[in-house]
């Protein structure tokens, strides 16, 4: 089994950046929503850029942005993956020639194999919780249960991820990564680095639990 994978989303600052990247996370996410507490504008990205040492991903998240506002993005800051948050079609997610992958908000009605099926060309899925007019970064976690199948696609597992049950999240589900927000910060955008050490710690811990099982 392949170590789990750690994105560290919503970085604001280049210091919250350094701190990911040297507890071991292997991604780190920038927000470009306006309507987030954890936005940033293409400056702040590009500053957050220039500390990052190789090897760690630099992923974008746009909801529902103009071609035009990504393409800008992508041409001044080193994107390594693109996720979307909103309503874009499969074929507007591929018009900008990086790997992407698509947010799905899950909620009791949904077929999450089938929904996952139907990203022609995405590099994995990242499953969130759902909350009306919320486009993610809830804070809240979903019924795990709901993912009752294999999907077509590595999963990226989000939504209300802490040091306390993404053990749990990942002896149920086995993702390929998790992804965490909210469950690593002081304040919304403002990460903290104890908090950071303790959820790497947590994922290490229960990937060697699954090894040992």
């Amino acid at each position: 089994m392949s170590p789990t994978r750690i994105k560290i989303c919503g970085i604001t600052r280049p210091e919250d950046a350094l701190a990911a990247a040297s507890s071991g996370a292997d991604a780190i996410g920038l927000v470009f929503y306006a309507d987030s507490p954890r936005a940033v504008t293409v400056q702040e990205a590009k500053d957050i850029a220039q500390v990052l040492p190789p090897f760690v991903t630099l992923v974008s998240l746009f909801v529902n942005a103009p071609a035009e506002t990504i393409s800008d993005v992508l041409s001044q800051v080193p994107v390594g993956l693109i996720q979307f948050h909103g309503d874009e079609d499969n074929r507007f997610c591929r018009g900008f020639g990086r790997p992407w992958i698509k947010a799905l908000r899950v909620r009791d009605s949904m077929n999450v194999a089938k929904e996952a099926a139907a990203l022609s060309g995405a590099t994995g899925v990242l499953l969130d919780a759902w909350q009306e007019g919320v486009p993610g970064g809830t804070g809240r976690t979903f019924d795990w249960a709901l993912v009752n199948e294999k999907l077509p696609l590595p999963v990226v597992l989000a939504g209300g991820l802490d040091e306390v049950n993404v053990g749990d999240a990942i002896g149920g589900l086995r993702p390929w990564a998790v992804d965490v927000s909210g469950g690593v910060e002081s304040s919304p955008g403002i990460k903290d680095a104890e908090k950071i050490q303790r959820f790497v710690a947590a994922v290490r811990a229960a990937d060697q639990k699954t090894l040992d099982m």
